[in-house]
């Protein structure tokens, strides 16, 4: 193996989020002892990820890949990455492994707490940061892995994590005795996901607000029982208890939900947003304070109460099913759409910045 060859980095202005730039160098690509270096093969570009830079400085995100320029940041994605040079012991060349990395051709790590399931990255600049991000899974080792399924777990995995665990913690809660659930951003993987997983609660009315371009995709998904466009908000009956979760983190939206509700509006949850944290300010003149929903906090509590192994199985059992939902024919909920390369990747997150994805899409860059 040739020690030497051109290292690419996408990185992203961190006060213009769609404005990308590709730095490439010439460097050494041999491991150091105790360290790893990986080449990501294929991730995924979805809003998540632009929710990650937007709140990148509030929560912590630039801090996992450090571009030490000031203004840029490297964007974190999910995706599959293969071992080019190893001197830590427990991993070997050529294994494979899912997790969060830097949009980069290679990237190194420093493997601590390896197990048959993978490795922490023990780097000192993300010891302080969010453990769930710094985990590494060997492909060998996870039973819900298939490379037929790469694309769509790099979609949705890391999306129904969330949603996942926000229905465990709203269903944990008797959805605070609310009777109708209404949704903002319907159209997302993360809403519907959440939907999809609630849709147990019986006698629950789960109502879906969408823009009138995606109204059509949100209902035929089938797991929302009522659906409006934004403008027809203060159409829906404020008879019964009610629960908001927010996707969209549009703080007027949110105003006029909690308005339109008043009284009847038993909670209200934010589970993240496209937009700038700016705009997201956890208060509301009427009606509950909205409570920030982060699933790491969730996913510690049933850690605690179930074992790690149940939360797995809960999580893996549960995806899979979802795979299966947002497949089917004839209409899927989902179409896989690969692009390939860097510049694939800059014009998809112009587009995902300015929400020109179809709701239906879902896309992955190949490098």
């Amino acid at each position: 193996m040739s020690n030497r060859s051109t290292v690419s980095r996408l990185f992203t202005r961190k006060g213009a989020l769609d404005q990308t730039r590709l730095v490439q160098k010439e460097e050494s690509l041999e491991a150091a002892d105790g360290e790893i270096v990986l080449r990501l093969g294929l991730f995924s570009l979805t809003t998540n990820n632009i929710t990650y830079a937007a709140f990148g400085d509030s929560m912590q995100y630039w801090q996992f890949f450090p571009t030490h320029e000031e203004g840029w940041g490297h964007m974190p994605v999910w995706g599959f990455a293969d071992v080019l040079d190893s001197k830590a012991a427990g991993i070997e060349i050529g294994e494979r492994f899912y997790g969060y990395f830097p949009i980069a051709s290679h990237v190194r790590m420093q493997p601590e707490r390896v197990t048959p399931r993978g490795f922490y990255d023990g780097a000192e600049h993300r010891r302080n940061l969010t453990s769930a991000y710094n985990q590494y899974t060997r492909c060998s080792w996870d039973s819900y892995y298939s490379p037929e399924t790469e694309a769509l777990q790099i979609l949705l995995k890391p999306l129904f994590l969330t949603s996942s665990m926000l229905a465990d913690f709203l269903g944990d809660n008797d959805l605070f005795g609310a009777r109708q659930v209404v949704f903002s951003s319907a159209s997302s993987k993360t809403a519907y996901g959440t939907a999809a997983c609630l849709g147990h609660h019986a006698g629950r009315q789960l109502v879906a607000m969408t823009s009138p371009r995606n109204s059509d995709f949100v209902n035929a998904l089938g797991c929302y029982q009522q659906s409006c466009t934004y403008d027809q908000l203060e159409s829906l009956t404020t008879d019964q208890p009610t629960l908001y979760v927010d996707f969209s983190g549009d703080l007027a939206l949110r105003a006029r939900v909690h308005r339109h509700f008043g009284s009847s509006l038993v909670y209200s949850c934010f589970a993240g947003s496209a937009q700038t944290p700016e705009a997201n300010a956890l208060s509301c003149p009427v009606g509950p304070q909205p409570e920030f929903f982060f699933a790491p906090v969730q996913i510690r509590k049933r850690n605690a109460e179930w074992g790690p192994e149940q939360v797995s199985r809960h999580i893996g059992e549960g995806l899979l099913n979802f795979y299966e939902q947002v497949s089917r024919s004839p209409r899927p909920w989902l179409r896989v759409v690969e692009g390939q390369g860097y510049e694939a990747a800059q014009e998809l997150i112009g587009n995902l910045f300015h929400g020109r994805v179809a709701a239906d899409e879902g896309h992955v860059i190949r490098l």
